[in-house]
């Protein structure tokens, strides 16, 4: 007998839970309901419950904890508001997906890991990027040992956007959690933690490469250098000043070889601008010209291979909720565990203090 789809109430009905999280939950049926809605004012051209008939339209978060038929809690709220959200629906015996930045402290990651925990409930944060399949195509390289050992490992996530955003954009805040090194450097850095771990020292610039922004603003760009033993530094860069025709993605270096990718992973603008998801057959495959290029020294003093690296057919998005799935099912890990997310939370903190003290930070 089929087990019964697990009940899900999403809080938030913005960019975040229309575009990364609903599509992918109504994407597995079979283990799945979207249940519920947490939306406090729908508009005429913005309701919930319009857009998802027959679902359960809650007007705050509080009603998702005493509803006894909700199974898993998803968090889409501004990061400020996670600590609080996670503990009560933890608390409340709900299972628990919580969007990045997890939450604003390693202090704060640690309590709610140690929370579910002693309620015997699981809590998982969405690191999604652990699923582009540049990602993944970058260490099919590096198990196959085309690199060989790596020395540098540099990730990009580079714009060209140097007007002031809009003051309005919660992002735009310098808030607990907001800012340039908490939005696109945990997923760089969740990355580079996910294949190498925790570094031994760290050396950082967090600042605003912008002219003109509003006093009050948050940092929009930082350099992170994270060493490690051995020759491997590692570089993970997000700025705002960047008029290139192609933004660099990966350069990764090695005895034996290097790996070179531009432009990003394809599904989010795919989900967000396209109208492509799960279930069509080009969402998250990579189109043959953002191809990476792998070279490769077979052996010493051998002339260079230079070839094309066909990027890997994608898990997608839809493989962290299937990975949940399993997870609520008995049948293996979460898909990203909490105590990984409080250690790329630590690795921030190093780089925060790093930039404002001018120093290096050695990880303790």
């Amino acid at each position: 007998m089929a087990s019964k789809p697990f009940n899900v109430a999403v809080v938030g009905y913005g960019l975040s839970a229309k575009v990364f999280h609903i599509p992918l939950i109504l994407a597995l049926p079979e283990d799945f309901k979207l249940y519920g809605i947490v939306q406090r004012s729908p508009k005429p051209n913005d309701d919930a419950s319009k857009d998802h008939t027959g679902i359960k339209l809650y007007r705050s978060v509080d009603e998702v904890y005493q509803d006894p038929s909700v199974d898993v809690v998803v968090i889409t709220s501004v990061p400020e508001t996670h600590f609080d959200m996670c503990k009560s629906a933890l608390e409340a015996g709900k299972n628990v997906v919580v969007e990045k930045p997890f939450v604003p402290t390693a202090k704060e990651a640690e309590e709610l890991d140690q929370i579910a925990k002693k309620t015997g409930k699981l809590l998982t944060v969405y690191q999604n990027r652990r699923w582009d399949a540049d990602f993944l195509t970058l260490k099919q390289i590096m198990s196959e040992g085309s690199l060989g050992e790596i020395s540098e490992f540099e990730t990009h996530f580079d714009r060209h956007r140097p007007d002031p955003p809009p003051t309005e954009s919660w992002k735009s805040r310098d808030a607990p959690a907001h800012g340039s090194l908490y939005d696109l450097g945990t997923h760089l850095i969740d990355q580079v933690y996910h294949v190498f771990g925790l570094p031994k020292r760290v050396t950082a610039f967090v600042g605003t490469q912008r002219r003109g922004v509003a006093e009050g603003s948050a940092p929009d760009s930082h350099t992170v250098l994270l060493h490690y033993d051995g020759p491997l530094l590692v570089t993970v860069k997000a700025g705002v000043v960047s008029p290139e025709v192609e933004q660099l993605r990966y350069w990764v270096r090695g005895t034996k070889g290097s790996f070179k990718k531009f432009h990003l992973d394809v599904q989010e603008d795919q989900l967000r601008l396209h109208g492509i998801g799960p279930g069509h057959k080009d969402f998250g495959v990579d189109p043959e010209s953002h191809y990476g290029t792998l070279i490769h020294i077979p052996q010493e003093k051998a002339e260079p291979q230079v070839r094309k690296y066909p990027t890997v057919t994608p898990a997608t998005y839809v493989e962290y909720y299937r990975t949940f799935a399993r997870a609520l099912k008995g049948q293996g890990d979460v898909p990203v565990k909490a105590s990984d997310a409080r250690d790329v939370l630590k690795i921030i903190e190093m780089a925060k203090e790093s930039s404002k003290e001018g120093r290096t930070i050695v990880v303790s």
